[in-house]
């Protein structure tokens, strides 16, 4: 099963948002209470919080007849600013 569906989160769901709907379904399913379901909720969020997991997650629940880029669409790119240091320091002439 999709770790996703199992958390109940979008593709697009960030680290507070997993953070969020783990802590959510585990109060609905207490280990005392639902141990098989929560174990399947602690894996999905364990294989979501961590980014290389979380892509092969995402490759894995892929249809495989349809083109990889598929799963890009509609996501944006991540952009970190990081100021002009690094810029001025590779156009320094030596």
């Amino acid at each position: 099963m999709d770790p996703r569906e199992v958390l109940g989160v979008g593709p697009d769901a960030g680290d507070e948002e997993l953070r969020a709907a783990y802590l959510r379904k585990v109060r609905e399913h207490p280990p005392d209470r639902s141990p098989e379901e929560f174990e399947k909720i602690r894996d999905a969020f364990e294989t979501l919080k961590d980014p290389r997991r979380r892509t092969r997650a995402m490759l894995e629940a892929a249809d495989p007849f349809v083109p990889l880029t598929s799963l890009l669409e509609g996501r944006a790119a991540r952009r970190d600013f990081i100021g002009p240091k690094p810029w001025l320091e590779a156009l320094k002439i030596k």
